[in-house]
């Protein structure tokens, strides 16, 4: 989704008349915050590494697959841009699936599904060695064109709440329109569809100033927790807020369309996110 090696092979095949092949450009995203540790891995690899049937997803030395109901990632990624090494296993179980899957654009190119946003994860990590269990969440992105050709920007998040999850979904596109969808939705997958809650104030970024934004019931004033992630086109926090009447923590996201096609922003990538040769 934001490789530069595969945005630069874009450009290129623009240019030649040969399209990327997206095949060629798989990466699985592992990252552990807490325990005292902040851990990115993030790996691009080429088409050879990339292997995948109706149950099982290969990439290089990591592989997801459908196990006895249960989503099992076992993972074994080195880390930037500080060396290291991620090794585990993440067994997460769906507590029910949604049957609804949303178009974020007006031509139905950008779509998303949100499987199971009320489920459970269990953690074992060998490289560092610590285990752990807790609510999880699961959905699902996929598309026919490049972010950057539909949207501007967009704010999510996700709160466990009593009875599920409540899950904000407010994106603005390139023409200038905007989808709020706000979902809560409960843990055997039924979704209920909410009044769209007003915007609430969050500060920007510390480092690069990144805006971001969400919403909240009516007179609430949600609080940043903790940044996880502060880059120049893209932040992740956990916030406390209140929805659905019930004071949650959500784990949010701001996403800058615009800043992440900046050439500079660009060159910046590949210090996060190396590729491999073979």
């Amino acid at each position: 989704m934001f490789s530069p090696y595969y945005a630069w092979a874009r450009r290129k095949g623009a240019r030649t008349g040969r399209p990327a092949d997206p095949h060629d450009f798989p990466a699985m995203n592992v990252v552990l915050y807490g325990h005292g540790h902040k851990r990115w891995a993030l790996t691009e690899r080429r088409r050879g590494a990339l292997s995948r049937d109706a149950t099982t997803l290969e990439i290089g030395p990591s592989q997801m697959r459908w196990e006895d109901g249960a989503l099992v990632v076992e993972f074994d990624e080195r880390t930037m841009p500080v060396p290291g090494r991620l090794k585990g296993r993440v067994r997460l179980t769906p507590s029910g699936e949604t049957p609804q899957i949303f178009a974020l654009d007006a031509g139905g190119r950008h779509m998303w599904w949100p499987i199971a946003p009320a489920s459970r994860a269990e953690v074992t990590l060998e490289h560092p060695g610590l285990s752990f269990s807790g609510d999880a969440y699961f959905d699902m992105n996929f598309g026919e064109r490049p972010l950057e050709a539909d949207f501007d920007w967009w704010n999510w998040s996700r709160a466990p709440t009593s009875r599920g999850a409540c899950v904000l979904y407010d994106v603005v596109r390139l023409d200038g329109s905007r989808q709020v969808l706000a979902l809560d939705i409960g843990r055997d997958g039924t979704v209920d569809d909410l009044a769209t809650p007003p915007l609430a104030a969050l500060p920007p970024g510390t480092i690069w100033r990144m805006p971001r934004e969400t919403r909240a019931d009516p007179g609430a004033a949600p609080r940043l927790v903790k940044t996880f992630e502060d880059t120049p086109f893209y932040t992740r926090s956990e916030i406390t807020t209140r929805l659905l009447g019930e004071d949650v923590r959500a784990m949010h996201e701001s996403l800058s369309m615009p800043r992440f096609t900046k050439g500079w922003v660009q060159t910046l990538l590949p210090f996060r996110m190396p590729r491999t040769v073979w």
